[in-house]
């Protein structure tokens, strides 16, 4: 499913906290969103499945069409959206008081009113085969999601994300509270989800934005106070190699940053 932005500016009330955002991101690919923080990369990407939204005064100028559908066109349901993109947060959080089986159907009973025991079962192997966590789990299904370890866990966050079957998954810095081992797990996931999924990601770990991505793109401020702007989106080997814009390559080297 491809995503296209068309000057997008983000406002949270009267703050303009991104500012004339264009790019677009091909289907079934992986994109990474490098730059310091605070410069609007994890805003910018809430925006892509209207989760900024949760914050009262917050709104989108511009246009941001998946599948060629304007999804802050009129009529449009922020929740119908945000079935066809899935999300994966900085930390894992899969739901404290339920088993790995129920963590994984949550989104599913959300969306239906009845699923059939062997509807469910299938869903929750599937996608946690999905999330290579199923070996793993597959005889303790019924003990709670928060008994996993890090890794772990955030592969659960990942099964129950990808089981409602979204069409693109986004992802906000999840390797950031993890060890190597398991950074390296969720690294080798994402290139296998990539066959059925539009990934974009949000990383400060540059080393990984080149491992996994297809295409890069560096946020950045103008100045202190200023909106973060989108400074240069290109192909992932052309970000680390040879860039376009001399900002980017001074954050890419640790210049700044």
């Amino acid at each position: 499913m491809s995503i296209s932005v068309k000057d997008a500016s983000i406002f949270y009330g009267d703050f303009k906290a991104v500012e004339d955002v264009t790019m677009s991101i091909k289907p079934k690919s992986v994109t990474a969103f490098i730059g310091p923080s605070g410069c609007g990369k994890s805003t910018f990407l809430r925006t892509l499945n209207r989760m900024h939204e949760v914050i009262p005064g917050a709104y989108v100028e511009g246009k941001i069409s998946i599948a060629g559908q304007d999804i802050y066109g009129s009529g449009v349901d922020p929740v119908a959206v945000r079935r066809k993109v899935g999300m994966v947060f900085q930390r894992p959080n899969p739901f404290p008081t339920m088993s790995i089986y129920d963590n994984v159907l949550a989104g599913n009973r959300l969306n239906s009113k009845r699923i059939k025991k062997a509807e469910a079962d299938e869903i929750v192997e599937d996608a946690l085969r999905g999330a290579n966590l199923w070996n793993e789990v597959k005889d303790r299904l019924g003990k709670p999601g928060m008994g996993l370890s890090g890794g772990q866990q955030q592969r659960l966050c990942i099964a129950r994300a990808i089981a409602v079957q979204p069409e693109v998954l986004l992802m906000d810095e999840p390797c950031s509270a993890l060890d190597p081992i398991s950074t390296a797990a969720i690294e080798d996931l994402i290139h296998e989800l990539k066959s059925d999924y539009t990934i974009v990601i949000v990383t400060h770990n540059m080393q990984q934005a080149a491992r996994v991505s297809d295409e890069t793109g560096f946020f950045n401020l103008k100045a202190a106070g200023q909106p973060g702007h989108l400074v240069e989106f290109n192909p992932t080997k052309q970000m680390f190699t040879n860039p376009d814009n001399p900002d980017t390559e001074a954050y890419i080297s640790g210049r700044f940053g």
